[in-house]
């Protein structure tokens, strides 16, 4: 827990010149005493001021997701662990949490599995945030840099060996590390995803209360947003299945 609270500490040092909150430290050391103190209520009320006044930090939506699953509140704990990995993918913590939220809901959907190499690859993306990729990037190209010029003008055959297919290696490393940080970028401004708040859904065929009932799915359910009309979101299931709920029945991630 002190990992967690110097780390959010630091984040809100860095942006208290845009904040309202005339001492978040505080702030902070109060909510982590609530929580450490079994007052979880307490704790999640403070972290929700400090989201609102900091929106961005991973940690402080795990220490909001944790006040929260205390309580059992379980689809407002899975909300938040996904903030969480929306902006830091590489949490384990959060990611484990998560798991643990998911297992008291009431819904266990099937996903529909990628191929192995996308698997594999998401896996390999996930590892790191946006802003990790792109540090990673600049020192692949650098590293490139000094391949070329150990092409270039160095004499020895083994060294312009060693130069030519390093390069060679490196600028396809750096690519791949160029598309993983736009794509987790991507995410992380991405709102195609919600988690359902309400205790009982009814999916329809259509966004009315008419339309024909397709299914019924319950709160913590993570769904894909694929559009919005007249205060209805049409919805994603994991599995493929597709219908209509109100909007104000779920919570974009």
């Amino acid at each position: 827990m002190k990992k967690i609270i110097t780390a959010i500490v630091c984040f809100l040092t860095l942006t208290l010149a845009h904040a309202e909150i005339i001492n978040p430290a505080e702030l902070v050391a109060e909510a982590a005493l609530a929580y450490e103190q079994g007052r979880y209520e307490d704790a999640s009320k403070q972290y929700e001021v400090l989201v609102e006044a900091f929106n961005g930090s991973p940690d402080l939506y795990y220490a909001l997701g944790n006040s929260y699953y205390k309580q059992q509140l379980f689809a407002k704990a899975i909300l938040n662990y996904e903030r969480c990995l929306q902006r830091d993918p590489s949490n384990e913590d959060a990611r484990a949490n998560l798991e643990l939220a998911q297992l008291n809901c009431v819904d266990k959907i099937e996903s529909i599995q990628p191929v192995i190499f996308v698997t594999w690859s998401n896996a390999l993306r996930d590892c790191f945030s946006s802003d990790e990729w792109s540090n990673i990037s600049i020192v692949l190209f650098l590293l490139f840099l000094c391949c070329v010029i150990c092409y270039a003008f160095m004499r020895k055959v083994a060294v312009r060996k060693f130069g030519f297919y390093g390069a060679l290696l490196l600028i396809v490393l750096f690519f791949v590390s160029i598309l993983y940080a736009n794509a987790q970028a991507d995410r992380q401004t991405s709102h195609d995803h919600a988690v359902i708040m309400a205790p009982t859904v009814t999916v329809r065929s259509t966004p009315a209360e008419s339309g024909t009932q397709l299914l019924i799915i319950h709160e913590g359910l993570k769904v894909r947003v694929r559009q919005q009309l007249s205060g209805w979101s049409e919805i994603e299931l994991s599995d493929g299945n597709v219908g209509w709920m109100p909007s104000n029945m779920l919570e974009v991630i």
